[in-house]
């Protein structure tokens, strides 16, 4: 059995976080739902840029676009619910035989919305309807304005993948907006069946902290982190809160762990991926680490629930120097900031390709 299936048959589900035209035309999306045990998928600016400007493959839709009078961000969103409408259906199938837990794809809000709340809420619905998929994501950030805009998207029946989470005390905000959200939708007689993931950043802590611990501390933040956030997450499924919400037909927001992919040659290129395992959460992960877990993954063991001990793990580097609140809020800020710098770069990728093609 291969490492993907392992991980799979453990429970987690594993998404590729990359889409382009190219890996639907040539079915190579479809090739790793059959044959590495993908159940999903995400996105987000960085992916659209790469994807649009180093690809012909959309040309002949822009020049389609420009000529029915679409400019700029609406053009983009164009493009990109088309490439997530395919991927969308290509996991219907598991959406359906896992009742909607799984066979999810990811669409991001404008990241210029990041700090807007009522701009991320209208733009969320507005995506939602554009794309007309039961198995679609909306990515809101879980930024402080972020939060409100999550628990009114849930409200209104928009399921939330809620991005750019850099710390245990960011998941609990995200799992509290989420929350809120159901709790309105029962007090108005609604149903509390909808859908959300918390998507959880790991391994930018060990770029940003790598000069600051010793030797032997080194590339086990993300991964500390991680463990400590799962416990968290288990601890909140115990809560009388979440067993009333339940009750009433709610489902967890399971925790993901995202930017999982490895680039210090010196480490293991399933790092994240092997110390990571567990039942109930999602692990999005580019092509790369996609193909080393299912050639030499190793994970075969879930995390172990231990709250006491994952506490403990984290606090040694909180004793090395390391000021994790501190630091989880200057990388929210920062992977915020690196999102609208990406956004730009593609509007000004499809301003060049428009002038070049029309």
């Amino acid at each position: 059995m291969l490492p993907t299936a392992r991980l799979n048959k453990l429970g987690q589900s594993l998404w590729l976080d990359d889409i382009t035209r190219d890996l639907l035309d040539s079915g190579t999306l479809a090739t790793f739902i059959e044959t590495w045990s993908v159940t999903g998928l995400t996105s987000n600016p960085t992916i659209f840029d790469h994807a649009i400007t180093h690809s012909a493959s959309y040309d002949r839709e822009i020049i389609r676009l420009l000529d029915s009078g679409l400019r700029g961000e609406d053009l983009f969103f164009e493009l990109a619910i088309q490439d997530l409408r395919r991927a969308a259906d290509l996991f219907l199938p598991i959406h359906r035989r896992t009742a909607s837990v799984d066979g999810w794809v990811s669409l991001e809000v404008s990241p210029l919305l990041a700090y807007d709340t009522k701009g991320t809420v209208a733009a969320a619905e507005a995506l939602l309807a554009k794309a007309a998929r039961p198995n679609l994501f909306i990515k809101i950030p879980g930024t402080r304005e972020g939060l409100p805009a999550i628990e009114e998207a849930i409200f209104r029946g928009v399921p939330v993948n809620v991005t750019l989470l850099f710390s245990p005390d960011h998941y609990l905000a995200a799992s509290e907006a989420y929350m809120r959200g159901l709790e309105r939708r029962i007090d108005a007689g609604l149903s509390p069946d909808v859908r959300s993931v918390a998507s959880l950043f790991i391994s930018r802590w060990d770029r940003a902290a790598a000069e600051a611990l010793p030797d032997h501390l080194r590339n086990g933040l993300g991964i500390a982190i991680g463990q400590r956030a799962y416990n968290v997450f288990r601890d909140q499924l115990d809560t009388d809160r979440w067993q009333r919400l339940e009750s009433h037909g709610a489902r967890a927001q399971r925790l993901l762990f995202a930017s999982t992919g490895t680039k210090d040659p010196a480490i293991s290129d399933v790092l994240y991926v092997n110390g990571l395992a567990a039942p109930n959460t999602v692990n999005t992960m580019p092509q790369a680490t996609l193909k080393a877990t299912a050639d030499h993954g190793g994970a075969g063991r879930a995390l172990v629930r231990d709250s006491a001990k994952s506490a403990a793990s984290l606090g040694m580097f909180e004793n090395a120097g390391i000021d994790i609140a501190a630091l989880a809020q200057t990388l929210q800020a920062d992977g915020a900031a690196a999102f609208v710098a990406s956004w730009q770069e593609l509007l000004q990728a499809i301003d060049a390709k428009s002038k070049v093609l029309s």
